[in-house]
C-alpha cells in the first residue's frame, strides 16, 4: 500500500514542510561531487588515456583513438534513416519537425540603431563552433532526448554537434543513431557520465574540446557540469524530473494519477505532487494512483519515488495553489482545472506549462515542438528551457560618431578619474582632441 505524503496549509508548519519535501537529498550529491571531482582531475592530467582507463573501468568500453566516433555524413544519416524501423523513423521525424519549426521561432533578431549624436550600437549573434549533446543511457534509452539537443543547436547554426551516450548506444542500427542522424547530427560516439563531460569539456586529443554542453543525465553528468561550466557554456544544473498538477473539483483524479505515475517512472527520486483547494480531489487521486500503481510495469521506481518524494498538497484556493507552484518552480507544471488559462495567467516560475486536462507532460516529452530539457529543483526561478539562446553568443556593437566620441570622452574621463585609473582618462580624452 502506497504512502505519499499529505501537507495540509492548515498545519502551523506548513511552509517547513513543503520546504523540507521539496529539498533533493544532500547526501548523494555531495558524493558525486568528490567522484566527479576526481574524474575530472585524472582527464585534465593525464588526457585521452585516463579517459579510456575510467571508460573501461566504468563502462566496460575501452575507446581507441583511431575509432572513438561515427562519424554521420549525409550519406550515412540517409543510410540509419533508409535501414530503420519505419514507424519509429516517422515518429522521430514528425517530432523533429515540430521542434524546428518552434526553435526557429527563438532565433533573435540582430539590431542596430543610432542615437541623437549619430553613434551606432547594436548586438549580433553568432552560434558557437562546437556542442555535445548528451544522451543519457544505462536505465533506457532516449532517442527523444537527442532531438532536444541536437535540433536547437542545428537551428542556432553550430558547426559541429556531436551526440555521445553511453555504451552500448551508438549501434548504427539503433534508436539513439536514428535520432542523431535524423536531427542532423555530425558524429556519435559511446562516452558516458562524468568522464564525457570532462573528456569534451576540457579537450584531450582526438576529442576536441567543445564549447558548449547540453542534455539530461545523472547525478554525475550534472555534477560534471556544474563543476566545469565556466570552462564551457551548459544548459542548466539538472536534478531528477518533477511534475507538479494544480487541480480543482473538475479536475479528473484517472488522469491526474496517470500523469503522476508517467513521471515517477522516470527514476526513484523523481518529484512528483497534485496541489489543490479541493480536499475531495486529492483523495479521488490518491485512491486512482493506489489502482493504477499496481498494474505499471515500473511498478519498483514508481513506487519508491511516489513513497520518497511524492505530495498531495491542499490549499487555500487557486491563488495559493498558484503561489505554491511559483515557491517551488517546478520543471513541469500542469494545469486542470476549471479555467486553466486564468491559473496559468499567475504563473511566473516554471519550466514549462501545459495547459488544459487534454497536455499531458508526455506530449512535450516526445512531439509537441517545445523543449523537454528543462530547470529542475527550482531552478526554473532562474533558468529557462534548453533553445537556441544557449548556443548563441551575443556580441554589442559600438561605432562612434565625431559628436559621440566628445561627449563621450569627457563623460568617460571624469568617471575613469573617480575610479582612479589615469590611463583610463587619457585613451579617452584623446577622443575628444582627435576625434578621427
Amino acid at each position: 500500500m502506497l504512502d505519499i505524503a499529505r501537507i495540509n496549509c492548515g498545519e502551523k508548519n506548513f511552509a517547513r514542510r513543503l520546504q523540507l519535501w521539496r529539498q533533493t537529498p544532500e547526501t548523494a550529491r555531495e558524493e558525486a561531487a568528490a567522484t566527479v571531482a576526481e574524474i575530472i582531475r585524472k582527464i585534465r592530467e593525464g588526457g585521452f588515456n585516463a579517459l579510456c582507463d575510467i571508460a573501461e573501468k566504468l563502462d566496460g568500453n575501452r575507446p581507441s583513438a583511431e575509432n572513438w566516433q561515427m562519424q554521420l555524413g549525409e550519406k550515412t544519416r540517409a543510410e540509419i534513416i533508409a535501414n530503420a524501423e519505419p514507424q519509429l523513423a516517422a515518429a522521430l521525424q514528425e517530432s523533429a519537425k515540430r521542434l524546428r519549426a518552434f526553435h526557429k521561432k527563438q532565433m533573435p533578431q540582430q539590431w542596430q540603431f543610432a542615437d541623437d549624436e549619430g553613434n551606432i550600437l547594436g548586438e549580433k549573434t553568432n552560434p558557437v563552433a562546437r556542442a555535445l549533446i548528451y544522451a543519457p543511457g544505462g536505465k533506457a534509452s532516449y532517442p527523444s532526448s537527442v532531438l532536444m539537443g541536437v535540433v536547437p543547436a542545428k537551428t542556432a547554426g553550430v558547426g559541429e554537434v556531436i551526440v555521445t551516450v553511453p555504451p552500448p548506444g551508438a549501434n548504427k542500427n539503433g534508436a539513439i543513431a536514428l535520432a542523431a542522424a535524423i536531427a542532423g547530427a555530425d558524429a556519435i560516439c559511446e562516452f558516458g557520465g562524468a568522464q564525457a563531460i570532462a573528456a569534451f569539456a576540457l579537450g584531450c586529443p582526438p576529442l576536441p574540446q567543445v564549447d558548449v554542453v547540453a542534455g539530461p543525465g545523472n547525478i554525475y553528468v550534472a555534477e560534471a557540469k556544474r563543476q566545469l561550466f565556466g570552462e564551457i557554456g551548459i544548459d542548466s544544473f539538472a536534478g531528477p524530473s518533477e511534475v507538479f498538477i494544480l487541480c480543482d473539483e473538475t479536475a479528473n483524479p484517472e488522469l491526474a494519477a496517470a500523469d503522476m505515475l508517467a513521471q515517477a517512472e522516470h527514476d526513484e527520486l523523481a518529484q512528483c505532487a497534485v496541489i489543490s483547494e479541493c480536499e475531495e480531489t486529492l483523495n479521488a487521486t490518491e485512491a486512482a494512483l493506489q489502482k493504477r500503481l499496481q498494474k505499471t510495469p515500473r511498478k519498483n521506481i514508481a513506487e519508491l519515488s511516489l513513497a520518497k518524494r511524492g505530495a498531495l498538497i491542499l490549499a487555500r484556493d487557486e491563488n495559493h495553489c498558484c503561489e505554491i507552484a511559483n515557491e517551488c518552480a517546478a520543471e513541469h507544471l500542469q494545469i486542470m482545472r476549471a479555467n486553466p488559462e486564468a491559473a496559468a495567467e499567475k504563473i511566473h516560475c516554471a519550466g514549462a506549462i501545459f495547459i488544459g486536462a487534454q497536455t499531458p507532460v508526455v506530449f512535450g516529452d516526445y512531439c509537441a515542438g517545445t523543449n523537454h530539457v528543462l530547470p529542475t529543483a527550482g531552478a526554473a526561478r532562474f533558468s529557462s528551457p534548453l533553445g537556441v539562446h544557449h548556443f548563441l553568443r551575443r556580441t554589442t556593437i559600438l561605432r562612434a560618431s565625431p559628436e559621440g566620441a566628445k561627449t563621450m570622452a569627457k563623460t568617460a574621463a571624469i568617471l575613469a578619474r573617480a575610479e582612479g585609473f589615469p590611463a583610463h582618462e587619457e585613451s579617452a580624452l584623446l577622443r575628444a582632441k582627435t576625434p578621427k
